[in-house]
């Protein structure tokens, strides 16, 4: 833990920026130290954090310190891409590191707009550039931002990598040894500048590429109330939509513009429910079928779908999943435009019966850690091999999608496009999103995944979070009336894959299978359970679900 009021003390000696001296100068003795006592941590994902002063939070000298160590990390003559979405600063903070990388002879390439965060992994490889930063906090609460990074492949830094960058950013001083330049001075020297629009064009038609259709007739008519929840997907989203045919679009008014405070949906999620109320209101005045939300970084994607009885069904992120791999295999194969050895990429906590429909095509399914990261790796490695083509769809049960290989991210925009194709052939055959997923579950069985988070603040969260994954590790014998059958700590490094700090229990009962993954949050001060049950119907898989957490929060409870 830092001495935090001796560097409280420090920052209030240098700091000279209007809002956060007036924020430091009014800080009691608890703010001062949940502020100052470690510093934001930097790992594979970047930075997250509150918006404020001190260390532990997310600033303009938290951000140039580290755009510094990125610098020294790249060393000079190499080039960044740079992109920022809608939240509190994400505009200043890219201009902050902006004029970071210039300074020490980076070339920087910058969006003149905001943009969706696939747009950054998509120009950091169109451009060649040696890394690229998003400055986004993702679908996060308004109060947080931060700082994403991708090395030259458009994939979100690895483990090693983000390693190496952290040990160039504790190395700095964050008054002392921060290089900068101008902004507006940078572009005039030619050492900043913005990406062309032509770039957004190339990443609009590779999206627009995806379409697996291979001119089935769908119907064009079908209704779509779309909300970018005040985020960056209302120009592109729009756009690849309209490009590809679709033309009945409702926009949610109250969520269209760009408005880092979210004052109507205060967790811009598109897995909270909350965060889709005033969509699902415009869709039941005007009987659309379907609602359709990205969250501010358009990365993720949300749904909710109009059943046959006229009410709005949510989706969650692995029965979107489950539909959009059922519907890109069976279009494939019907169309014989399989390749001849298809890959499918999921998570460890992602629904398990996405293996059955791929097996069911022939495609051989890949298991990653949590993470979109490791899902662009594998892509990455089947590139390398010569069989980029060989992926063909990608999900993660945290409503992230992706059915191509021109980004190394989960796309809000690709989803939005495939997802709003699904619902037009399936309606052209008379058949709701619904009612698929039910003959999914008909065809392949009845699985029940569900993810619980429980959060630990403050400085002695983390202390209470590795507490509970050590209660765990000293093993779980049963869930309720399921006995745990094995289990596995990614701690070790497990099947190959980098280690990680993750428990998976696997139980067994009468009729009924199922996992439980704990991990605590890689950006969040937060744990997090999974759990996926199989079993021959909805209501027994509920059953188990619910005896399962009663065994989680009684582990919890004492903690």
């Amino acid at each position: 833990m830092m001495n935090y009021k001796a560097e409280y003390n420090r920052w209030c000696g240098h700091v000279k920026d209007d809002e956060l001296r007036t924020e430091l100068e009014t800080m009691d003795e608890a703010a001062i130290e949940d502020a100052f006592y470690r510093d934001l941590a930097f790992g594979t994902g970047g930075l997250r954090g509150i918006l404020g002063a001190g260390t532990n939070r997310m600033n303009i000298h938290v951000v140039a310190k580290a755009s510094q160590g990125l610098a020294n990390y790249l060393k000079a003559g190499a080039s960044v891409v740079i992109g920022y979405d809608s939240r509190i600063h994400s505009d200043l903070f890219a201009e902050v590191a902006a004029g970071v990388f210039a300074a020490n002879g980076i070339t920087v390439h910058i969006w003149p707009e905001l943009t969706p965060v696939p747009t950054v992994s998509f120009a950091t490889r169109k451009l060649k550039a040696s890394a690229g930063v998003m400055i986004t906090a993702s679908h996060n609460p308004s109060k947080y931002n931060g700082y994403k990074v991708y090395g030259p492949d458009g994939c979100q830094i690895t483990s090693g990598a983000a390693k190496s960058i952290l040990a160039e950013i504790n190395a700095l001083d964050i008054f002392a040894d921060i290089r900068t330049c101008d902004f507006e001075e940078g572009l005039r020297k030619g050492k900043i500048r913005y990406i062309e629009a032509s770039v957004l064009s190339s990443y609009i038609e590779a999206v627009k590429e995806q379409s697996v259709l291979f001119g089935d007739k769908w119907n064009q008519d079908v209704a779509i109330v779309y909300t970018p929840l005040n985020g960056t997907g209302l120009l592109p989203v729009c756009r690849v939509l309209r490009e590809s045919g679709f033309s009945n679009i409702t926009l949610v008014e109250e969520q269209r513009e760009p408005d880092g405070n979210f004052p109507t949906c205060p967790y811009p999620n598109p897995e909270v429910r909350e965060a889709m109320e005033l969509g699902l209101a415009y869709c039941r005045r005007s009987g659309a079928d379907l609602l359709l939300a990205t969250d501010p970084d358009c990365d993720r994607c949300g749904i909710a779908v109009r059943a046959p009885g006229g009410e709005y069904v949510f989706l969650s992120g692995n029965e979107v999943g489950l539909l959009l791999l059922e519907y890109v295999c069976s279009q494939r194969s019907g169309h014989k435009k399989m390749p001849e050895h298809p890959v499918f990429v999921k998570t460890i906590v992602t629904m398990e019966l996405a293996e059955k429909i791929a097996d069911h095509y022939g495609v051989e399914t890949i298991n990653v850690l949590t993470g979109f990261k490791y899902i662009g790796e594998v892509i990455g490695k089947l590139e390398e091999a010569g069989r980029e083509t060989d992926f063909i769809c990608s999900f993660e049960e945290s409503y992230g999608y992706l059915t191509g290989s021109y980004v190394r991210e989960k796309d809000g925009v690709n989803a939005a496009l495939m997802i709003c194709e699904m619902l037009s052939y399936y309606k052209s055959k008379g058949i709701s999103l619904a009612e698929q997923l039910d003959r999914i579950y008909r065809t392949y069985g009845y699985c029940l995944n569900t993810l619980h988070s429980f959060e630990f603040p403050g400085s002695a969260g983390m202390e209470k979070m590795n507490a509970v994954m050590s209660s765990f590790r000293r093993g779980i014998e049963s869930f309720g009336s399921e006995k745990v059958m094995r289990s596995e700590d990614y701690l070790a490094g497990l099947h190959g894959l980098p280690k990680s700090d993750v428990l998976k229990f696997y139980f067994e009962g009468e009729g009924e299978t199922g996992s439980v993954v704990v991990r605590p949050s890689g950006t969040e001060p937060k744990l997090k359970v999974y759990i996926s049950v199989t079993a021959e119907e909805k209501d027994s898989a509920e059953k188990i679900e619910k005896q399962v957490m009663e065994t989680v929060n009684f582990v919890l409870a004492r903690f």
